[in-house]
Formats: structure tokens, C-alpha cells, sequence
């Protein structure tokens, strides 16, 4: 797009439904200037067969996420895209033939707006009232920032982490980013483009699969509190009421095994009443046939112990996570700590990455050893000396504070040392001069060569990519390593015990004056 306000990138994560056909239909024949790019993220597990995709005349890129969820999918896609914002559409859903023409409207805001919502409108049947499922998809047309069509600024993506993959589901990732975007000090909108959103066809125990949902409401609970809800603008949720109706079923069943008839009556009476409301509450806006009665009868008993034992387990789940200490946490140099410039001996050159003073730090605080694991084959190539990178470091160390211990290695990679990432040496020696087990050592970085480094010597590894890291990289390291959108994200995985909990803490529009 070369319109007035800035370049766009879609991205679709897909696993290859067929609803993507129209899709892209929609997008290729729509009017006005079309996306810089289509960025298809193929999020089937091990792909055999390449993505069925129809005639059309879009710049279309297809890329592979190995399988890991929408959010991960949608972290590789904005990636690798170039625009200045990035577009997010679901692969079931329809633009409008006028929506090429009112994004570019929409995306004309202050600089102080992160994110612009398009608008979703979801067709029902005019013949009869809509079914459970189909009422449950038309609740999506009131909802806030669900990425079926929201836009992104890049740089606000990149600032604040993307998605936390830790939601696998396609469920609560988009209301995580929005909040974390709004308490970094920007704006979210909506806009005027119009996207259908159709009902598809769903089996008879799809509610009761849905509700799988509550492990992810445990979390969004225990990121944001009790409010969460209100936040993202949704009502009370039913948890408690299924609580209640669980738990007088148990009990009326637990009283009738011990024989106390009268206490087993009363429990199944008021789990009657409760589930009779339920499913009535569910009934008596649908079409009333015989079929959708029956399935709202039969998942309106199953649904109350499934939220609770999905909620529980999501309970549990962060409540019980303890962090695995690491002996010490080693760095990657050059786009990791610091904005890389080939084989630079200039400390005055010397930026340091965003975040990489806070996440370090918060390491300090937790008293976690510190060290630096850098290749440095300008020395070798005759391009600078080690007095400079000694220089360089220097200028690191005064931006981000002390490091404990400073591995580099001079050699080029045809000298056939045993320090050159991706060999172990470097992992081993700060290792030992930290007086640790490499195994019991946390490396980040950001090539493929920093997680085989890792990797050889026994640690563990966390990619956390840049636009110079290659796609076959970070799908690499999904399945080998762990992946992090930010160093801070990556940091926050290692003092939390696996999950990113990334939070901006200023103004993340604004750079920071070095």
C-alpha cells in the first residue's frame, strides 16, 4: 500500500480451514489500495502439504510457526512483516469490499494511538432464531480488541512483547496485549472497516469443549486481578453459579452414599434448580427445535463441572508455578544487549537494546550472576583490535551495569577453534569462571548459533528474535529451545518459572535518551 498513512502488513494465522479461501477472496477483490503483504502463518504442527490457497492477485508470503497456538503464530507473522502497522485477521472471517479502502482511514491517528478495532458484524439466520452457538459467535461483534480484524502498530508490538504465548487457545491473548498496551500509555480505537464474521457449524459437545477457557480466565485473573473482566469490557462471568452447582451435585451424591437421604435430597433439588435455570437461560432465546434442545439439556449438565475443573486446574497451575532459579543467566552481545554495528570498535556507537537495563537489573536484584558469551571475528578478519572490543565492553558495562564475567571469542569461523558459537567453549568457560555447572546456566540470544551454543554445552536456551533472525531460526528453536518476544519477556520467563508476565512500565512510544 503507498497510500497516505502509512504502509500495512496482514497477518492470518491459519490452520488451514477452509473458511481461508474466502478470506483471501474478500481481501483480493475488495476496492482501493490493497496490503503491502499477506503474511499467511502456517500454524499446523508438521505441515506434509503445502497451503491450499485460491487464484488471486495478492502478495501473498506464507510462513511456518510449528504448531504453537494463534499467539505464537501471530508473534512470528508481525515479525516478519515490514509495514509500519500490521493488520490481524482471523481465517474465518469476511472484509467488507470496502474495507481496503476504510483501513487506510482508520489508520490515520495520533501518535499516541497503539491500535485501531475494526468493525465485526456477524450474519444471522432472518428464517429462525440463532442457535446456542451461533448466539455465542454474534457475542463477538461487542467485543473489545479481539484480533478477528485489529491493527497494530509495529514498534508497539515490538515494545511491548507481542502476544504471551503461554495462551494457546485462540482465546484471551488479544485482551492480555490490549491491557498490557493501554498500561504502557497508549490509545486503543476502533475504526470504520466492516468485517463479517459468519457462524460455522459446530458439534453437539462444542460448548463444553469452550470451556476449556476457564484455565486462561485463571490466569487473565491472577495477571490483572479481580477486575479483569470489566477491563475488557465483559460482564460477570458464570463461574461462581457453576461452582454452586457442582458443588450441590457432589454433595447430594456423597449424602446419598452415606445415607443421609434428607441432606441428598435437598442437594439434588437445588442442583435441579440451578441446572433447570441454566438451561433454560440457553433454550428459550433459540429456535426450539427438538435438536437444540436436546444438546442444551445434555451439555447444560456437563458444562458446571468442566468450568470448574478447567478453572481449577488453571488455579493451580498459577499458583503452584515456582521459579527454577539458574545458576547464572550468560548473554548474548550484539542484539541482544545492544543494537549490533558489524564488527563495531566504537564505544561511542555503543545503544543498548530496549529493556536490556531493566532486565538485567531485575537479574541483579535477584542475585543471579551476569555474563557475556560474544563472537568477535573482526579481530580475526583484522577489522578491529581486542583493545577495541575491550572498549566496547566497557561502554556496555557503563549503559547496563556491571557484568560479572566477559567471554568473546576473536576467532573466524574457518579458524576451527572450540569457543565460536555454535560450539560450547564460550558457555563453558563463563561457566567455570562463575564457578556454576553450564547445565545449570540460562543463555539468551538471538541466531540459531546462541541456542546450539547452549544447547551443546547442556543449558538452556531462549531465542529472543530480531528482524535479522532467520524464520527457519525461531521455528528452530520453538521445538529445540524456548522462544521470548522481548529480553524483558525473556527475563521474566526465567525468574517466573516459564510464563512471559511482560509489562511495559513507561511510555513505550517514547525512546529513551542514551
Amino acid at each position: 500500500m503507498s497510500g497516505r498513512h502509512g504502509e500495512y502488513t496482514v497477518v492470518i494465522p491459519t490452520t488451514g480451514r477452509a473458511s481461508l479461501s474466502g478470506t483471501l477472496a474478500a481481501l483480493d477483490t475488495g476496492r482501493g489500495p490493497g496490503p503491502r503483504e499477506v503474511l499467511l502463518v502456517d500454524d499446523r504442527p508438521s505441515p506434509a502439504e503445502p497451503l491450499p490457497l485460491p487464484e488471486n492477485d495478492l502478495p501473498i508470503r506464507v510462513v511456518r510457526s510449528g504448531g504453537r497456538g494463534p499467539a505464537a503464530a501471530r508473534n512470528i507473522g508481525w515479525r516478519e512483516a515490514g509495514a509500519e502497522w500490521v493488520v490481524f485477521l482471523d481465517d474465518d472471517v469476511v472484509p467488507s469490499a470496502e474495507w481496503r479502502e476504510q483501513v487506510e482511514d482508520d489508520l490515520d491517528v495520533g501518535p499516541d494511538v497503539a491500535a485501531c478495532q475494526g468493525r465485526l458484524v456477524v450474519p444471522l439466520p432472518g428464517d429462525r432464531r440463532p442457535t446456542d452457538a451461533e448466539r455465542d459467535t454474534a457475542a463477538l461483534a461487542g467485543a473489545l480488541w479481539i484480533t478477528a480484524d485489529m491493527a497494530y502498530r509495529r514498534e508497539v508490538l515490538s515494545a511491548c512483547g507481542g502476544f504471551d504465548e503461554e495462551f494457546r487457545r485462540a482465546f484471551r491473548e488479544d485482551a492480555d496485549l490490549a491491557l498490557r498496551v493501554q498500561a504502557a500509555g497508549w490509545r486503543l480505537v476502533s475504526g470504520a472497516r466492516v468485517t463479517s464474521h459468519p457462524a460455522r457449524p459446530s458439534g453437539f459437545f462444542a460448548s463444553v469443549r469452550a470451556q476449556r477457557g476457564n484455565a486462561d480466565n485463571a490466569v487473565m485473573r491472577r495477571k490483572y486481578g479481580r477486575r479483569w473482566r470489566s477491563r475488557i469490557g465483559e460482564g460477570p462471568g458464570r463461574i461462581r453459579r457453576h461452582v454452586a452447582t457442582t458443588v450441590a451435585g457432589a454433595a447430594a451424591l456423597v449424602a446419598w452414599a452415606l445415607g443421609a437421604r434428607r441432606t441428598a435430597v435437598c442437594g439434588a433439588a437445588t442442583w435441579l434448580a440451578l441446572t433447570a435455570e441454566f438451561a433454560a437461560r440457553r433454550v428459550v432465546p433459540g429456535p426450539g427445535t427438538p435438536a437444540e434442545i436436546a444438546r442444551m439439556l445434555v451439555t447444560s449438565v456437563l458444562i458446571p463441572p468442566v468450568a470448574c475443573w478447567h478453572r481449577a486446574r488453571g488455579e493451580l497451575a498459577v499458583r503452584t508455578r515456582r521459579p527454577r532459579r539458574p545458576a547464572a543467566v550468560l548473554f548474548d552481545r550484539d542484539d541482544t544487549l545492544i543494537r549490533d554495528v558489524p564488527h563495531n570498535g566504537d564505544p561511542g556507537r555503543v545503544r543498548p537494546v530496549r529493556g536490556a537495563r531493566e532486565a538485567l537489573d531485575r537479574l541483579r536484584v535477584a542475585g543471579i550472576p551476569i555474563g557475556v558469551v560474544s563472537n568477535q571475528s573482526g579481530v580475526a578478519r583484522g577489522l578491529l583490535s581486542q583493545e577495541d572490543v575491550a572498549a566496547v565492553n566497557g561502554a556496555v558495562q557503563r549503559a547496563l551495569g556491571p557484568i560479572d564475567t566477559w567471554q568473546w571469542c576473536p576467532h573466524d569461523e574457518d579458524d576451527g577453534c572450540a569457543c565460536r558459537k555454535p560450539k560450547a567453549g564460550l558457555i563453558e568457560r563463563a561457566a567455570a569462571r562463575l564457578g556454576v555447572p553450564p547445565g545449570a546456566c540460562v543463555v539468551i540470544g538471538d541466531t540459531g548459533a546462541d541456542v546450539a551454543a547452549a544447547l551443546a554445552a547442556g543449558a538452556r536456551a531462549i531465542l529472543v528474535p530480531t528482524e535479522r533472525t532467520r524464520t527457519e531460526e525461531t521455528t528452530r528453536a520453538l521445538v529445540e529451545a524456548e522462544v521470548a518476544p522481548t529480553i524483558e519477556a525473556a527475563v521474566a520467563r526465567v525468574l517466573r518459572g516459564g510464563r512471559v508476565w511482560a509489562a511495559t512500565r513507561r511510555p513505550v512510544r517514547q525512546e529513551v535518551p542514551r
